[in-house]
This record gives structure tokens, sequence and C-alpha cells, in this order.
């Protein structure tokens, strides 16, 4: 079903969609009668039936609710003690006669009434709840037909990723009402009904009780009105233009008001810009001042105040995360300031919390509704969470309450809730055990209120046929939340950011100090309604406007504190001393006017405290130090564009070689690329005519985009690998390390490159870049700010006073001399290495692990080769001769995952999130325990062999590049050991193939779409090798001394050190710094990486290709095989080969 939406695109209302034909299903039948209704626990058919199981359980749970009540509450209030006698009889009879079991159902029934009855929770007089017609029934409560798509809409609910201003303003049949008493036989009574057919609903009580907010619908927008229970008066609380929606307000201690509202003027990315975005403001105690408090990128929702005082809400965010799990748990203060996150960052599993509330008195224990993005709208399992407990995935939530005993299982899936009953809406706890919650105990059954508990019971206190019953609130005082004095200073246009130490914390873990000599400081420009998506920024991401803003240098200590703009969404980048990221902060964080932002490191846990005095906390805050000019949208054709016209167009003009990188103005017939699928369905009408669908970047950035690594659209939600997307995994900047033809780019032209590649590859500096912004939205978005609340300056406008890139003279280039060494012998056949080889004797051996498995050696024969190749790279040239002196033993294997977690059982390369078997996976596995061990740095290859060296007797190392190199050869002195560089590699090595190039689903989550596959423009489409991803080791044929995969399935570490023909120091000055960065040492050193994987394409997996990447890095692709130099004992020689 489509919603209807504003703008460019309305649809009909939904209530004239649905169809009016009477459809056959189960009716629900009503208990009222009886004062009960057929239980949450019944099957799905809707029978009343319940196994002796089922039901047996429910009485246990039931009982220990109790013998909870009879510890607190005297037997004149509640007979708990004959409540318990009643039960144990049940119980005897239905374990003595299970076929009692419909009877004793109905028995158990009526004593669960009596029990809700009697509960002194529910004393409390009157209940506040929300009465509304699903549009599926009649006046008369007859069955109608029901309307295609999720559950939910037939309550008013939008979907997971939409807000209110998506669903239909008119078209509702719903009230407020009272309940009185609060039980199965108290009466329902209006207390206020729309004149018109408008939705009433999202109701917050004031902490006094004598009035309420609540969201109401016309024909115009949606409003926040307030409803006197003294009086019974309404007023409209906040005055907007009509063209802006209100929304889910929330009373604040201090007299003020947060509310949702898309006075942002932005669109949901994922949506294309079709839907609106509502971000949290602030109404102030003066009843008439608005001040935004979020500058998110989606939907803010939910807004509850705790009893701290702060405000807890939910938050989706998604630069680069996979958008369909990311929905947080943020904390802010009343004023904005103290922004963070307190549940679900980095987190898969749960995809979202909503309507979460904090148990009386408690700021850390919550309840909420767990649920999925596509699927039921905004409803799900009902989890009570420990924020004390954990903050991650599952981690937190620590009971999951069904009334059937379902566990926390976690799950990764898109529509994780789709199949799951109950189903639950709003929660209200009434103290830490019991709470009052709207569910649907089972399909095709009636939204009622219930009564939950920690001990797993559903109580029925309320339905009402041909009704939905949601939002119950209890009609009572409650203890109003502490007042948090504001914070900010309205004045001021700046904030400051104190950073306690970046290497605390997972996001830099491994990486060596002295690594990271300062930070980019960036800010995103969210798309705009009829202006947004995946693939307008760039081709495939990035999905937002990335501005930079310039950098910031650490202390020695790994502290800085620096000023940043007030009201600007802002992510930071840890630069090494090159310049290029360590670590993507794919997230962002906003400060409020004269705020002070602390944090402790890079991604520590929200409970995490600094320790001790940081260098940072004895100096003034520092400015941001400009990146060529102000602060300004990266735009391809601004900053890399003049790079590739002084280096790179002489050859790539379109005619000498691929791909062509001349700008737009020499490219006549450049046309562009065609929006993703969903690009085109919901583009603005004056964009789909003006374009066709097919959007201009520009012919160099798509030419260079295969040849970066880069976090795209729909990356992985966990926390990145530190250097993960570090520049050097990209092939266009191995090529440039390696002398690609001689050229040496100079310090800045390295840094635009560096750049772009960090900020996503993004092709256009603003949204109008790209294409007009549409129904003058800019304009509205810039009113707002003035108004409201927003950045310092406007991101649409780009600075007239740039400089321009002027290019440094680069040293001479030496050339290397064309000669070749002659090495003797060599090339030799494959018959003769492996006569050679059989002339040693032994030449295979398997060394006992201490956990049961084997490493298997082979011993290659001394010899000569030739290392390099003529027609390879300058850091391949010129050819040496290598002599083998004494023959060594090399594993004929990759070391695999198993093998490397007899060492860190802790390992997990996890999956290669670039490819997907299904829609909504993580990506494909690298963790089996015969893969290769990948993301291993060299460090702790290194430290493998120590350990498996103390472990066994022997001394392992790694081979260094002249020993690897020779034994990959096996005497052959082609570009590979089976042949020329045009070999049909597929039955010998697990290279960038058709299976990897094109393999697998053409769309991810939600249904966009693959735009750009990484690695796959670069890809050998002419052989299939069968495997996407790592393979099982040993899956190829060895080359003729016995050793598998020394082409592809994982590159692999050498001992070697790798120095590039050049690559430059541009970090800022550490002269700056109060104390200069130390020096990382050997642990930074770049090793010397060999053999391609089944990322690279065959041109780079050949024998003499050479890469380098940092000690300390664990690359997606590499991993690693060992040698030991010495003669192995002869009992192992002797030794039988392992069973199989």
């Amino acid at each position: 079903m489509e919603f209807p939406t504003r703008g460019h695109q309305r649809a009909a209302p939904w209530n004239a969609r649905c169809l009016p034909k009477v459809m056959s299903f189960i009716l629900v039948v009503s208990f009222v009668s009886l004062n009960l209704a057929v239980s949450a626990q019944a099957p799905a058919e809707g029978k009343g039936q319940i196994s002796p199981e089922l039901l047996s359980y429910q009485m246990r749970c039931l009982s220990r609710a109790l013998e909870d009540l009879a510890q607190h509450y005297p037997a004149e209030v509640i007979p708990a003690k004959d409540f318990l006698s009643r039960i144990e009889r049940l119980e005897k009879r239905l374990k003595s006669d299970p076929s009692a079991a419909p009877a004793v159902a109905v028995e158990f029934r009526h004593l669960q009434t009596e029990v809700v009855r009697l509960h002194p929770l529910l004393n409390f007089g009157k209940l506040l709840l929300v009465k509304r017609r699903p549009i599926w029934l009649s006046p008369e409560g007859r069955p109608l037909a029901r309307p295609s798509g999720p559950a939910g809409l037939e309550l008013g609910m939008p979907s997971n990723h939409e807000c209110n201003s998506s669903l239909a303003r008119l078209g509702y049949d719903n009230e407020i009402a009272v309940l009185e008493p609060v039980s199965p036989s108290g009466q329902l009574r209006t207390l206020y009904r729309p004149s018109h057919s408008g939705y009433v609903g999202e109701i917050d009580l004031h902490f006094d009780g004598t009035r309420l907010l609540f969201t109401q619908s016309d024909a115009t927008n949606w409003k926040i009105f307030e409803l006197d229970l003294i009086t019974g008066q309404t007023r409209q609380v906040i005055s907007v233009a009509d063209d802006v929606d209100c929304m889910d307000a929330c009373y604040l201690p201090d007299g003020g008001i947060v509310f949702a509202s898309t006075a942002c003027f932005q669109a949901v990315p994922c949506w294309h810009g079709l839907k609106r975005v509502v971000n949290l403001y602030r109404l102030e105690p003066d009843g008439q001042t608005i001040r935004r408090l979020c500058f998110d990128q989606d939907h803010d929702l939910h807004p509850v105040v705790l009893p701290n005082g702060q405000i807890l809400f939910n938050r989706w965010d998604y630069t680069g995360i996979n958008h369909i799990y990311l929905r947080q748990l943020m904390v802010m203060n009343p004023d904005g300031t103290g922004q963070r996150a307190v549940y679900g960052s980095n987190s898969w599993f749960p995809n979202a919390l909503y309507f979460a509330r904090p148990l009386p008195g408690e700021t850390q224990r919550l309840i909420a509704i767990l649920s999925g993005y596509h699927g039921p709208h905004r409803m799900g399992w009902l989890v009570l969470l420990d924020l004390s407990r954990g903050w991650f995935e599952e981690q937190g939530i620590v009971a999951r309450i069904s009334g059937e005993g379902q566990p926390v299982e976690k799950r990764i899936a898109d529509e994780l809730v789709k199949n799951d009953w109950p189903r639950f809406l709003h929660p209200y706890p009434l103290n830490d055990r019991y709470y009052l919650v709207a569910c649907q105990p089972r399909p095709g059954a009636l939204w009622g209120i219930y009564l939950a508990d920690i001990f797993d019971n559903l109580l029925l206190v309320k339905e009402e046929p041909g009704w939905a019953l949601l939002e119950p609130v209890p009609l009572k005082r409650t203890e109003q939340p502490r007042v948090i004095p504001p914070r900010v200073d309205l004045r001021s246009k700046e904030a400051t950011v104190y950073l306690h130490d970046i290497y605390r914390g997972p996001g830099l873990a491994g990486v060596p100090r002295g690594v990271v000599r300062s930070l980019r400081v960036i800010a995103y420009h969210f798309g705009y309604p009829g202006l947004a998506g995946p693939d307008i920024v760039g081709y495939g991401g990035p999905w937002e406007v990335m501005q930079i803003l310039g950098t910031v240098p650490l202390e020695e200590d790994g502290s800085a504190i620096f000023r940043i703009p007030a009201n600007t969404p802002i992510a930071l980048q840890a630069l090494d001393g090159e310049g290029k990221a360590v670590q993507l902060m794919r997230s962002w964080f906003s400060a409020m006017p004269g705020e002070k932002i602390s944090c402790v490191g890079c991604h520590e846990p929200p409970t995490e405290v600094g320790t001790g005095q940081a260098l940072a906390a004895n100096r003034l805050p520092r400015a941001i130090t400009p990146w060529y000019g102000p602060p300004r949208g990266f735009s391809f054709l601004r900053e890399v564009q003049p790079v590739l016209n002084h280096y790179c167009v002489s050859c790539h003009d379109g005619h000498k070689a691929n791909p062509d990188l001349r700008p737009p103005d020499q490219v006549p017939d450049y046309r562009g690329q065609p929006l993703s699928k969903l690009g085109q369905q919901r583009m603005h009408p004056a964009m789909a005519a003006a374009t066709g669908g097919i959007l201009k970047y520009a012919p160099a950035y798509e030419g260079l985009l295969p040849y970066v690594r880069r976090v795209s659209i729909e990356d992985d939600v966990s926390l990145l690998f530190p250097g993960e997307y570090h520049a050097e995994t990209s092939p266009l900047i191995q090529m440039l390390a390696a002398g690609h033809y001689g050229v040496r780019l100079d310090p800045e032209a390295w840094d635009r490159l560096f750049t772009w590649i960090d900020l996503n590859a993004p092709c256009h500096g603003t949204w109008g870049e790209a294409f007009p912004i549409p129904d003058r939205m800019h304009e509205r978005r810039k009113e707002m700010w003035e108004r409201y609340g927003g950045p310092p300056w406007d991101p649409e406008e780009v600075p007239r006073d740039l400089p321009d890139y002027r290019p440094q003279p680069a040293p001479e280039t030496v050339q290397p001399s064309p000669e070749e060494p002659l090495a003797e012998g060599f090339p030799f056949s494959a018959d003769e290495a492996q006569r050679r080889q059989k002339a040693l004797g032994a030449f295979v051996a398997h060394v006992p692990l201490p956990k049961g498995e084997f490493l298997t050696l082979v011993r290659i024969p001394p010899g000569e080769c030739l290392l390099g190749d003529r027609e390879g790279w300058p850091d391949e040239k010129p050819r040496k001769r290598f002599v083998l002196e004494q023959p060594l033993w090399i594993s004929a294997y990759e070391i695999t995952n198993g093998q490397f977690r007899q060492y860190a059982p802790g390992h997990d390369p996890r999956y290669y999130q670039k490819r997907h078997a299904r829609q909504d996976d993580q990506g494909l596995p690298l963790n089996d325990p015969q893969q290769p061990a990948v993301r291993v740095s060299w460090l702790e290859a290194m430290a493998f062999c120590r350990w498996l060296s103390k472990e066994t007797g022997l001394t392992f190392d790694l081979p260094t590049e002249e020993e690897w190199e020779y034994a990959a050869r096996a005497g052959n002195d082609d570009p590979f050991y089976f042949g020329p560089l045009d070999s049909d590699f597929s039955p010998f090595a697990n290279l960038g193939d058709i299976s990897f190039g094109q393999g697998l689903l053409p769309q991810i989550t939600g249904g966009l779409e693959h735009l750009v596959r990484e690695g796959g423009a670069i890809a050998d489409n002419r052989y299939d090798d069968r495997f996407i991803v790592t393979a099982p080791v040993g899956s190829f044929a060895p080359n003729p001394w016995g050793l598998y995969d020394m082409h592809g399935n994982a590159a692999e570490w050498t001992k070697s050190t790798y120095h590039p023909v050049v690559l430059p120091s541009i970090c800022p000055p550490t002269s700056e710094s109060v104390n200069p960065v130390p020096d990382p040492g050997p642990e930074a050193e770049r090793k010397v990486v060999r053999g391609g994987s089944f990322f690279t394409p065959p041109r780079w997996a050949r024998a003499g290709i050479r890469r380098g990447h940092p000690a300390w890095q664990r690359v997606f692709d590499v991993g690693f095989r060992v040698v030991v130099r010495q003669d192995l004992p002869e009992t192992l020689l002797r030794a039988p080969p392992p069973p199989e």
C-alpha cells in the first residue's frame, strides 16, 4: 500500500484505497460477557485452544507474579495465597489429565481476569488511552477487506522508515479515551474527539496529571495540541508554517516542550527525497521561542524524559552504514547538549528499539519495542533493557516478555519480527516488574491493553470490539524529573571538542601510538525533499554532501582540543602522517552553541571515562586549519580534476589509455549514468523530465571509481577494522605508490586523492551541482535555520576565493636499467622442479599443532631465479637475481582461521561486506575454519610465528619476499607458474573473476542496487573460478612444488620492508603542537605483500607484483604462510600423514 505524500507525488487517502469487498477470515471472538478474552497464548488459528505444556507454563508464570505480590501487598489488597491455591489445584488437574486442558484453560482465564481486577498496581482509577478503529473493521465491528502490506498502517502507524508526514492526514476514526476502573469490566469514556477525521494520538501526560499533549492532523498539516484535563479545553501549542509538520511532543521539567518536526526540510535518503524527515526541536517555556536541537540525517523519534532530566530518543543514521539496521537510542540534555548514544551503536541487532521508556526512578533500565526495518510498523517484541549490562546488540536486552517463554535470540534480518507473535506497541512501566502495553496476541485478534510483567505474564486489561486500544498512560501525577540547567551560549556560533586520548577504545585497536598524527574535521550536508539518495552526490554513494572543514593536530599523548561550528553534523577522521584515514567515523555528532563536548577515545563504550591529565587539557582550543581554502563541499571537479589535468590526461586522453580522465568540457559526448531503479521511480518530476533518469557526474570520476575502495552506501554496521578503507587498499594508490609510468605526485596532489577516497569518493560538492534543488526547498531550509538555528554558513554556496591547485616540481625519476641479470639454470620446467624437489628426499612434513590440527610443510630445493617482471610496475624493476642457498620448508597452504585461532581464539575476520548472498545479510563470510586467516596484521603474523616456534621447538618465520617469489615461480619465468598473463587461471587460482565481478545479488538492503560493485569493473570476466571470496585453502591446483594458492585467494605478508617509489608526509606540522607526536617506530613500517587475492584481477596477482601495507594493518584480503629454514627432525619426516 502506498502512502499519501506531500509535494510532487500525492497518493489517494489510504482509507479510500481499501477494497470494499468483504473477505472471509477468522472472526475475533469477544468474551466480554465473561469479562475475559481469548488468551494471548492462544494459537494463531484463534480457536481458544492451548497445549497442556504452554498452559502449565502460564500457570507457573502467574504463580511467580502472585508470590511477588504477596511479598509486597497484604492479603486484604490482593488475596495472592488464595489465587496460588487455586492455581495449584488447576496444575494438579492438568497433570493428572492432560485432555482436560481446554476446561482448565477456561478456569485459568477466569482467574487471570480476577487477578487483573484486584491487581494493586491498577488501582490508580483512570487510564488514558487512544481508541482507534482499524481500517479493516466497520463501525459495527464487522471485518472488511484487509489492506495489503505490512501490519500497522491500519492503525495509523507509519512504517519504520517514515514519520507521520507520510500518513494520510484525514480518514481516521479515533479519540482519546479514559478507562475507569482499570479492569476488563471498566467503561471507556471519550475524553477528546476531533471534529473532523484527523489523526489524534501520541499523547504525553504532564507530570502534574492535569494536562496532556497530543498530535492531531488536519487537511493542512500535523500539529501539536494541549488538552486541559480540568476544563476540557484544547489549544494549539506550536504555530508553524503550513508546509511544516509537528508531532510526537513531550513535556520537559523546565517548562519547555521537545517535539519532532519536518522544519529541517530534509528527506529520507533511502526514499530518494520522496519522504520527509523529522528532527527534534525545543519550545521554550515562553511558548514562543523554538530552537532546533538535533541536526540529524534521518528521523529522531519518541522523545521521553529520564528521571535524571535527560531526553531519551531514537535516532536513525546510515552515512555509509547498512541502512536497515542502525537505530541508536540516544540521550541529550533538554537544551540539546550532551548528545550521545547509549544503546545500539555499531549493532546489527536489533534493527530498532521504539517507544523506549525508563522504568520508574531508573536511567539505566528501560522497556521498549524491538522491531525490524521492513515489515510490521513500529511493533514487535516487548523487551527490557539494562544499559549497565551492555549497550551492544543483545548484551543489554535482559528479557523478552511474550507469555510463551520466548528467548532473546539475536537474529540479523530485514523483516525481523514479521512472523513473530504476540506483537506489542506503546509500553508504559508501572514499576520495575509490571508494565502496561498495547498488544495483539495473534493474527486477527484485537489490539487491547494488557498487563505484562517480568514473570512473563500477559493479562488482558481491556479490549473493545471493533477498536484498537493503544497508548496506555495512567491518569495520575508522577514525580517530576530533575531540571538540568541550560549549558548553551546562543551568542556563540562555535563549540569546543576535547578528546582525551584517541587510542582509547576499540576504534584504533592494534594501531601503534604515533601512527595517528591529526584529525580531519568534516561536516555532512543532508538531502532535500525532492533531491536525495545514494546516487546523487556520487555514483553509489556517498549519501550526503561531504563538507571538508580542515584538520587539527594531535598532542603527543593522543589528546586534542579544538573548536567546531555549532549546529552542524560533524565527523572526525584519524589521519596518519601521510594524511590518509586510519579510521572513519560513519556517523556524526552535533554541538549546541557554546557547548563543550568531551570524549574519551575512539568508539569507546558509553560507560568509559578518561583517566589522568591529558596534554590538550592544558592548552587553549585550536582553530581548525583550513584545507586549501574555506569550508566547502568536496567536489571532484574542483579538488581532484586539476590533479588529473596536470599528471594524467596527457596519456588518459580518451585515445592512448583507459580510463578517460579528461575534464567534462573535453568530452562532448559524455552521457552520464542512469540512476538506480528506485531513484528513477521516486525522482522529482522536474528532474525526471530534465534528465530522463540519467545523471551526469564527470568522465574522470566514473573512470577512477573502479580503482578505489571506499565505504560506498551499504557497508558494515560493525565498527570497521582500523585501516579497513585505508587509501593504500585502493588499487589507484597502489599503482601510484609503485611509480605508475614514472608519475610522481607532489604532496598536495596526494592529499587531494587521499581526501577524496576518505570522504567516500563524492562527485558533487553541493546538491545544486547535481541538479537544481526543487520547490524552493533550500530557501525554506535556510529560512528555518534563521528562525530555529542552523550552521554558520550556507553549504550550497561555493567560496569564491578558493586557491587554485599549483603543482610542485617533482624530483627527477631515475629510470632503471633495461638490462637483466642472469640466473643460472633459470627458468626450468615443472618436471625439472619436481625432480629437484624429489632429490631432497622427504619433502613433505606434517607438524602437529597443540590442539589437534596439523601444519603441512613442503621442502623446496635451493636454486636461482629472477625476481620482478620486465612488464611489471616500476617497483618490480630492475629485475634482480636471487639465490636460495639452502632448502626451505614452507607451508603448503595459507594459514587457516582454524590454525590461527589456536594462537588467537578470538580471531574473527567476519565477512566481506561488498557481496551478499541475501539482501539483508552481513556479507560473505571470511571466518570459516578452512578459509585463510585474513585481516591479520603483519605484527600478528609474526607473533603467531613466535608462538608456533615455542610450541613446536622449530623456528618459524615469515618468508622474505625473495623467498616467497622463488617458491611461487617454481622455476617458471612467466607471470604465473601456470603460464602467461592471459592464461585461464580458474583451475589454479582464486582471483577477481566473473564470480567476483558479477556474482550474487544485484540488490542489497531495502531494494537498493549495487551501483558500484567494489572490484567488479576491473575483474577478469573471461573465466570463472567458482569462488567469490576466499576459498578453503587447497581448493585449487598446486604449483609444481606442491604449494597451494600462491596466486590469489589471500594475498600474503612477507618479512620484507616495502619502500614505495614515493608517498609523502603531508600531515600538519607537529611544531604547532606543544609536544611533537612520537615516531611510531618499526611497528608502522610498510611490509611487502605478495600474490594477489580473490579481489585482484590477474595482472595484479603476478609472481612479481608487490604492494605494501603498514605492519599494524589488518587488511581485508591479506593472510600469510610460514617458513622454517632449518632441517626438520627425522621423527617428523618419518611420521605418517594425518588422517583426512
